[in-house]
């Protein structure tokens, strides 16, 4: 497990596409992780299944199991359209579609609360071509405001990312976001170390006291600057070491997890040279 500070490292679910979830989990457990980014879909964790929760105690009973801490995430791909990638979200046009992606986010925050998770985390969404910025906020913050509710309700931590190309891209939208909902303590920050380097204008370090004691979920992956691919660590231009640095130094607690969604192809090996990477750098940090 870690062995610096508290940090605790765990792998998206996302990158174990092709796994079963229990397969999914049982690896991540063996190879020494300390927990799980959970994206709720439909290869893992159904959040529309008839079943859903049967499906989740079980998944929780693995978990506490295996001694593995979750995060929720709602990045799934095709979860509300099978042929619009990440549609309808939060600031699309029509409301019918954003009360829908709302119902898919309550609906993980109900996930999140049975499963005992540390956060849920989630989104804007990228607006239709020709939507004004103020246009972008007045569908965003409703929409939030009302998983928050749901997220208030029942205790669950929202984590909100500041995603490239999206409408809320830079952490700095995320803390606008914060100030037009009145800065409610339900919700905080997902950062994703790579989009630092792809879409921040200051450093990974930088943006993690920025962000401080807001932060809430940690997503790790490499990347280049200005371009949004994932990458495993060592094949863009992350200061992994200085990242890891920070998270100890802000007193970041919460899961650090490894996003690499589209190397399912290879996902235990992929797995095993990321925490491999991961202790190293945290070693010499």
């Amino acid at each position: 497990m870690t062995t610096r500070g508290s940090l605790r490292f765990g792998y998206g679910t996302n990158g174990f596409a092709s796994h079963r979830l229990t397969d999914a989990l049982d690896v991540i457990a063996g190879l020494g992780y300390d927990g799980v980014a959970l994206t709720v879909d439909h290869p893992h964790l159904d959040p529309f299944a008839s079943d859903v929760a049967a499906q989740t105690a079980a998944v929780r009973r693995r978990l506490e199991a295996l001694g593995l801490a979750v995060v929720v995430e709602t990045g799934a791909r095709y979860a509300l359209d099978p042929w619009r990638k990440h549609q309808p979200n939060l600031v699309s046009a029509e409301p019918e579609g954003r009360e829908r992606r709302v119902d898919l986010l309550r609906r993980a925050v109900r996930i999140a609360e049975d499963l005992g998770a540390e956060a849920v985390s989630f989104w804007s969404g990228t607006p239709p071509r020709g939507t004004s910025e103020e246009e972008g906020w007045q569908r965003l913050v409703p929409g939030v405001a009302a998983v928050v509710e749901e997220a208030e309700r029942r205790g669950v931590v929202c984590a909100f990312e500041p995603e490239p190309g999206m409408f809320v891209d830079t952490l700095d939208g995320v803390l606008e976001l914060r100030r037009r909902l009145g800065e409610p303590e339900a919700l905080r920050v997902t950062l994703d170390i790579g989009h630092c380097v792809c879409n921040e204008p200051v450093s990974e370090a930088a943006c993690v006291k920025k962000a401080g004691p807001l932060l809430a979920n940690v997503q790790l992956d490499d990347m280049r600057p200005g371009v949004h691919e994932h990458l495993e660590f060592g094949e863009g231009e992350v200061d992994l070491p200085a990242a890891l640095s920070a998270l100890v130094a802000a007193g970041y607690t919460g899961l650090a997890s490894v996003e690499l969604p589209r190397h399912g192809h290879a996902a235990p090996e992929v797995a095993r040279r990321s925490l491999d990477a991961l202790r190293t750098a945290l070693e010499v940090s």
